[in-house]
């Protein structure tokens, strides 16, 4: 059966209940009717919205407990450790490698297991301690492991994240929703520079500690206690939640929402009877990879990030000062996130909201190269952190294009994103310090790797209009009259 087909929506399958239609009764006549379902409907999601927004708090703790390092370069965590050569970059990448390891068997279990509010504030209680951890060492060994640990641990919740709400919200409403969560990554590392250049300025000497440790210290406790927190606010899935925050019928639009939406009823499926079956379907579909290597190397060209506050020291300003300047140009790109997310879930499109956000980072890494000047090259430093508003809306093409079963989408979510941080791996090694103070290469690199991203989304575009083509055709032999799945593009 071709794809298209295999995507083909009859009545049943877009989630119509034919029987009440050939009644005359009204399919949302258990929900009081088309307008009552709309006041329920809207009602559901200011609730959802309410309690999923701990998941951008969670993010921002994700990856200031990531990223920390970076400002603990600043204030004497290389020369405390003695760490020499490439050891600090190592110290980035190793992150990478547990991160990796474990997103997709965490996703399975978190779709096998059908609770995120004990999965992932659990996850995240452990990488809180091993952050406060990473404080007490003395040496490279030491720090190696916790930070390997703690991205062993942390992959868990943004692939866990995605599929979570991919469960509760229809893919009309899914781009700003995943443009809200990923603003804590972007908030993160503006506010992470402020909270860091707080802490090192002071907190050097207290208790005998230098101020990178407590910088670690401070930040592991907080992620504790705010996990804590999420245990009580997080939902479930639809199928799995019986908290008394939503009525029974809250519950059953929940699911009847995500039926229509997909165009299948499986939304109640768990891994329950082939605990592989998902993961088989995701690593045979050769779009999952193909969108893997093309986010892999989007990563490649945003690997700035993890060193921002060298970048911005670049300027020429004090450590403290040049921490505070990291912060405008990732406030500017969670705006624009917003904005450009909520712009292409209403316009219904997808790879012209991402290239042409990443076309402006290509010209912020060619002012960069071209020029020493200092306006310029901060102004530089604005153009590239704005990709994230690229980035995000990728994040919700991968969600969309790969909408069920939810197993799969599950993995799918988990191999793509899990795939493409061999990119943040590769990208600690771009910025090396004898390329510094220009970065000319590190910037080439950026440039390469991100017009190569476009390039793929381009093809995978056509892909997708090729096999919207086709299910029009079928339709049309068919003689079916109304509209079925169509992939977003």
């Amino acid at each position: 059966m071709s794809e298209a087909k295999h995507q083909q929506d009859s009545p049943i399958e877009k989630g119509v209940d034919v029987e009440s239609i050939q009644l005359g009764v009204d399919p949302d006549a258990e929900f009081g009717g088309q307008e009552a379902r709309k006041k329920l409907e809207r009602r559901l999601l200011l609730k959802l919205d309410a309690r999923m927004f701990i998941l951008v708090i969670i993010y921002i703790l994700n990856y200031i407990d990531r990223n920390n390092a970076a400002a603990a370069r600043l204030k004497g965590f290389e020369a405390d450790l003695h760490l020499q050569g490439q050891q600090f970059a190592t110290l980035l990448s190793i992150l990478y490698v547990g991160y990796i390891i474990m997103q997709i068997p965490s996703n399975m279990i978190l779709n096998h297991i059908g609770k995120p509010s004990l999965h992932l504030p659990i996850c995240m209680i452990v990488w809180g301690v091993l952050s406060i951890l990473t404080g007490i060492t003395k040496n490279f060994v030491g720090a190696l492991l916790t930070r390997f640990f703690l991205g062993f641990m942390e992959a868990a919740f943004f692939p866990g994240a995605l599929f979570l709400i991919s469960k509760w919200y229809k893919r009309s409403e899914l781009g700003r929703r995943t443009a809200i969560l990923y603003g804590g990554n972007i908030i993160s590392n503006a506010f992470g520079s402020l909270i860091a250049s707080g802490i090192l300025d002071t907190m050097q000497g207290k208790l005998g500690d230098a101020a990178w440790r407590w910088l670690f210290y401070i930040e592991g406790s907080l992620t504790v206690f705010f996990a804590i927190c999420a245990i009580f606010i997080l939902p479930d899935f639809p199928a799995t939640e019986k908290g008394r925050w939503l009525s029974p019928i809250e519950k059953r639009l929940a699911l009847r929402r995500m039926e229509e939406d997909a165009g299948v009823g499986d939304e109640q499926e768990t891994e329950l009877s082939r605990h592989g079956s998902g993961l088989w379907m995701a690593i045979t579909d050769w779009k999952v990879w193909w969108m893997a290597f093309a986010m892999l190397s989007q990563v490649v060209a945003l690997s700035f990030n993890s060193y921002f506050p060298t970048l911005s020291a670049t300027l020429g300003y004090s450590a403290t000062v040049s921490l505070l300047l990291c912060a405008p140009p990732f406030i500017l790109a969670a705006i624009l996130a917003y904005i450009n997310s909520r712009h292409s879930d209403r316009t219904q499109e997808r790879f012209y909201h991402m290239t042409i956000s990443w076309a402006i980072g290509i010209v912020g890494f060619i002012v960069s190269i071209c020029t020493m000047n200092v306006a310029a090259r901060y102004i530089s430093l604005f153009l590239m952190a704005q990709q994230y508003a690229g980035f995000v809306v990728m994040y919700t093409w991968v969600s969309n294009s790969f909408p069920r079963p939810p197993s799969k989408r599950a993995v799918a979510v988990a191999l793509v994103n899990a795939f493409s941080q061999l990119g943040n791996v590769a990208g600690s090694y771009v910025w090396p310090s004898n390329w510094g103070p220009t970065y000319r290469n590190s910037y080439a690199i950026c440039i390469a790797t991100s017009g190569w991203a476009i390039v793929m989304s381009y093809i995978f575009k056509l892909h997708l209009e090729s096999l919207n083509r086709q299910m029009e055709e079928e339709e049309r032999e068919r003689g079916v009259t109304e509209k079925g799945f169509r992939y977003l593009i």
